[in-house]
């Protein structure tokens, strides 16, 4: 019997216990935390598989959603916040999605409710927590949440600011970027993102330098790539230095400070702050991966440390090689959507999924670079593992990559937002 098919049963076995005189059974009710990649399209998702009859609230405090891919672009100069601002008005008004624009400040596990900063509380027999990254500014001393020193790490009002500090920045001044010990949200990210500042400065400011602080021992992602890219076409702008991991900041003079006391004073300094899960799930005690990340099942994506909820996107405990990004998040998405409409229906999940995904990056405002992977279930690992010979690399950026690019960030924010 198909999915579809069991739901209309359901439906019809509610009706006819309320015709026997017995009291019908409630629909289940999904609340999902966090509008973002992995929240929008897992709530859209248990709607559409559950044929609408799941009722699911949607957990959201921002009123529209501003996506993190491409939003370097808008550093470089070829996009503005705009292009990447998208509402929520199709989730609701298409797929019966009820959200709720407020916070979540707690969970309560044991009553299965989640508390609002308004003071509501709403029920769930399933929740689904995508709460994305919070930064650990403890960890740089000097910088503060809302101090002068930018990360615009979450797209918004951060990347206009620094977009506004490149431009009045002169000609022949420094911009300095630090990169966090991985993992990290989106792992190329930081590299497209010297390349889109050194494009900029490239046709702007032709004597400025770009300053990359990486506080790993190598690139993370597409490293030949971006190195060749580097040399190539950002010769004597791009200065890569690997190995600087930046443990404070001098805010008043533009500085940051690395854990051997070596100090680097940039005309704009942006630092991106090491982060763990969102406050949300290390607040409910989910965070149980060194105080940091979800760890989960990944047939369910149910965490580890709390039944009947789940956790997706950049928050969780990663498998093998798999990247914290927006593709992987769309994957999480489904793959427990999928799961929870099943369970909620008393039946067992896909005992086998296949995610892939695919991240690219723009090295300037046309040219692109990608690397793709296919993660599948192993058995007797209890893990996603690559798949060998999955998955492949650019062999140099190009513009027809660029279109490709363009297509997919159309695509996945069409099958997030409905």
């Amino acid at each position: 019997m198909k999915r579809r098919d069991l739901l209309q049963a359901a439906g019809a076995a509610v009706v006819l216990a309320g015709c026997a005189g017995v009291a019908p059974r409630a629909r289940p009710r999904v609340v999902v935390i966090g509008g973002g990649y992995g929240g929008a399209a897992v709530a859209r998702y248990v709607r559409l598989w559950s044929g609408g009859e799941v009722d699911v609230t949607l957990v959201e405090p921002n009123p529209a959603f501003i996506s993190c891919p491409l939003s370097n672009l808008v550093l470089g100069g070829s996009r503005g916040i705009g292009d990447l601002t998208h509402g929520y008005g199709a989730l609701e008004s298409r797929h019966g999605i009820r959200i709720v624009r407020d916070s979540a400040t707690g969970i309560d596990i044991d009553k299965r409710t989640v508390i609002l900063t308004g003071g509501e509380r709403l029920a769930y027999d399933r929740l689904i927590v995508a709460p994305g990254i919070e930064f650990l500014f403890g960890e740089l001393p000097g910088m503060t949440a809302d101090g002068p020193i930018l990360h615009a790490w979450k797209a918004g009002a951060q990347t206009v600011a620094l977009r506004a500090r490149l431009e009045a920045m002169p000609d022949g001044g420094v911009y300095a970027l630090t990169v966090p010990p991985a993992p990290y949200r989106c792992p190329p990210g930081p590299y497209e993102r010297a390349c889109q500042v050194a494009h900029y400065f490239s046709r702007h400011k032709p004597r400025a330098k770009v300053l990359l602080l990486d506080a790993n021992e190598d690139v993370v992602s597409k490293g030949p790539l971006f190195k060749k890219i580097w040399k190539e076409r950002y010769g004597g702008i791009v200065e890569y230095r690997p190995g600087f991991r930046t443990m404070g900041i001098d805010a008043a003079g533009s500085t940051a400070i690395s854990e051997l006391g070596e100090k680097v004073q940039a005309d704009v300094l942006n630092v991106i702050p090491p982060h763990r899960a969102g406050a949300i799930a290390s607040g409910a005690g989910l965070a149980n991966v060194n105080g940091r990340w979800c760890e989960v099942d990944f047939l369910t994506f149910e965490s580890a440390r709390a039944p009947n909820v789940h956790v997706i996107g950049d928050a969780i405990q990663t498998a093998p090689l798999m990247p914290k990004s927006a593709h992987m998040t769309n994957q999480h998405a489904k793959v427990c959507a999928a799961a929870v409409v099943d369970l909620l229906a008393g039946r067992a999940p896909n005992p086998a999924p296949v995610l892939t995904n695919t991240c690219y990056s723009f090295v300037s405002d046309r040219d692109v670079i990608h690397v793709a992977s296919v993660h599948a279930w192993d058995a007797a690992k209890k893990t996603l593992l690559v798949v060998p010979g999955s998955g492949g690399l650019s062999k140099e950026a190009n513009a027809l990559e660029g279109a490709y690019a363009e297509s997919w960030a159309a695509t996945i924010w069409a099958d997030t937002l409905g």
